[in-house]
C-alpha cells in the first residue's frame, strides 16, 4: 500500500505537481491526426494534463496546441476562426500563430506594438507514427521525438490508432496493463482452456528487469512440454507505454492524464512483420498486424456514445453487464478485453485510495512501476533530469511470448531484445526518413 502523501504524489499531474512536471519532459500522445483532418480544419478542444486546451492545423498544415482563453479577456479560442495561418478570436478579432504569437490585433491602433508584448501560451505538436504528440515541459528541455519501433518505417504515420477517455485516473488503468495474473480471471471464457500450452495449475514467478526505458517484467510458468518454461516479457517505457505479449491478449498501450480524474488511451497497431519487427513495406503487410502478435482486428468494444471518446459500455449503464453471459459464456458477463478492463479500473472510484490495498507477489510489477515513477518525480525536485528523454533511441523495444529452455529471465531479455534490435537494424527502418517527416 501506499501512504497518502505517495498516493497524492503518483496521481497527481497538473502543472506545478511532481509528477505533472515528469510527464512535461516526455512528448506524450494527445491526439489522432484525423482529429485534425486537413489545413484551416475546425479547431478541437483538447484536455490534457489538467489543461484546457484548443488544437488546430493552420493553412500550411502545421498544428498547434495553445491555451483555451484568449489572453485578452478570456474568451475560448474554441470558437475561433482558422484561418490564413493562424487562430484569430471571434470577440475582438486577436489571432494567433501556432507558436502563440499574437500576429494581429485590428482593434488597436495601427501604429500600437501592444501585440508584440502578448503571447498565448502554446506547446510544440507534431505528427509521428500515428499519432499527435504534444510537449508540454520547458522548451529548452524539448527531447527528439521518441523512437517507437513503428514510428521509424515508411508510411509509419498511417499505423492503425484507437483512442478512448477512461473515467479514472491514469494510474489505474496503467495498473491493469502491467497485471498479468488477472488474465485467467477478467479475461476467461468457459468454452477454451485458460492456456494451451500451459498446465492451468502451473504457479507463477514475476520478474522484473530494470532497463534503460523502463523495466521489463516476466511471468515465467511450468509449460506442458517437459522441462521447459512459458515465459511472457511486458515491457514499460516512461511514462506510461505499456506494450504486453500476445498471441492474443497482446495490446500496445499509452494511458496518458487527461486530468487527474480522467484519462487519454491509444491502442497501437504497429504493422510489423512475423518476428515483430516494424515492416518498410507496409503495403504487403496485414494492417493490423500487432507489434507482439494480437489480434487483428480492433475490439468491436471501442465503440463511442455520439460526439465524446467516452466508451459506450461505461459506468453510467453499468458496462450493459449481461449476467447470463456471466453465468454461461464467460467470466464477467461482459465482452471483450478492453469493456473488461475499464470495468474494473474504474469501479475503484476516480483516484483510488491505495492506503486500503493489499499487495501480493502478484503485484510485483505494479509496485515497481509505482516505485519508478516516483523515483523521478523525486529526482527531477532535486534537478535530475530523467535520462530517457534525452535518448530517443531507448525506446526501441518489443516485448517477447515464448516457450523456452531458458530459466533466467536477465539471459531470456538480453537474447530476445538483442536480436530484436539486431533485425530492425537490419529492416531498412531509417530513423533520418523518420526525423523528416516530423
Amino acid at each position: 500500500m501506499l501512504t497518502p502523501a505517495e498516493n497524492a504524489l503518483l496521481t497527481q499531474t497538473n502543472a506545478g505537481t511532481p509528477m505533472g512536471e515528469v510527464f512535461r519532459r516526455f512528448w506524450v500522445p494527445a491526439m489522432l491526426p484525423s482529429e485534425l483532418p486537413r489545413a484551416d480544419s475546425d479547431p478541437v478542444r483538447l484536455r490534457l494534463l489538467g489543461e484546457d486546451l484548443v488544437a488546430f492545423r493552420d493553412t500550411t498544415g502545421a498544428i498547434g496546441v495553445i491555451q483555451n482563453n484568449c489572453p485578452h479577456r478570456g474568451a475560448s479560442l474554441f470558437f475561433g476562426r482558422n484561418e490564413e495561418q493562424g487562430l484569430r478570436c471571434v470577440y475582438h478579432g486577436w489571432k494567433f500563430d501556432v507558436d502563440g504569437k499574437c500576429v494581429d490585433m485590428p482593434n488597436e491602433p495601427a501604429e500600437s506594438d501592444f501585440r508584440q508584448k502578448v503571447k498565448a501560451t502554446a506547446y510544440p505538436a507534431k505528427e509521428w507514427g500515428g499519432l499527435i504528440w504534444v510537449y508540454m515541459g520547458p522548451k529548452e528541455r524539448e527531447p527528439s521525438l521518441p523512437q517507437y519501433p513503428w514510428c521509424l518505417v515508411p508510411n509509419a504515420d498511417h499505423t492503425p490508432v484507437a483512442k478512448w477517455m477512461q473515467e479514472s485516473n491514469y494510474t489505474q488503468g496503467l495498473e491493469g496493463n502491467l497485471d498479468t495474473s488477472h488474465i485467467n480471471f477478467l479475461h476467461r471464457a468457459f468454452d477454451r482452456p485458460i492456456n494451451t500450452r500451459l498446465s492451468n495449475s502451473a504457479p507463477m514467478k514475476l520478474i522484473v528487469l530494470q532497463t534503460a526505458f523502463g523495466f521489463v517484467y516476466g511471468a515465467k510458468r511450468q509449460a506442458l512440454e517437459d522441462g521447459r518454461y512459458h515465459w511472457r516479457l511486458t515491457t514499460f517505457a516512461y511514462p506510461t507505454f505499456t506494450a504486453i505479449p500476445g498471441p492474443k491478449l497482446g495490446g500496445c498501450f499509452f494511458v496518458i492524464p487527461r486530468d487527474d480524474e480522467t484519462s487519454w488511451w491509444f491502442m497501437i497497431r504497429p504493422l510489423v512483420n512475423q518476428n515483430g519487427v516494424p515492416e518498410p513495406d507496409l503495403s504487403a503487410r496485414d494492417p493490423y498486424k500487432l507489434l507482439q502478435y494480437g489480434r487483428q482486428v480492433f475490439d468491436p468494444s471501442l465503440t463511442h456514445e455520439p460526439g465524446s471518446w467516452r466508451l459506450a459500455r461505461n459506468g453510467g449503464n453499468d458496462y450493459l453487464i449481461d449476467r447470463d453471459m456471466q453465468r454461461r459464456i464467460n467470466y464477467t458477463g461482459l465482452p471483450t478485453n478492453r469493456v473488461q478492463d475499464a470495468a474494473v479500473t474504474e469501479s475503484m472510484g476516480k483516484v483510488y485510495d491505495r492506503t486500503q490495498e493489499h499487495l501480493g507477489a502478484a503485484d510485483t510489477a505494479i509496485i515497481q512501476m509505482r516505485r519508478h515513477l516516483m523515483h523521478l518525480a523525486e529526482a527531477l525536485q532535486r534537478g535530475e533530469e530523467p535520462d530517457l528523454a534525452a535518448h530517443p533511441e531507448w525506446f526501441r523495444q518489443a516485448p517477447l511470448e515464448v516457450v523456452s529452455l531458458e530459466e533466467d529471465m536477465p539471459t531470456l531479455w538480453e537474447q530476445h531484445h538483442a536480436a530484436f534490435l539486431h533485425e530492425f537494424a537490419a529492416s531498412g527502418a531509417s530513423t533520418d526518413a523518420a526525423n523528416a517527416r516530423a
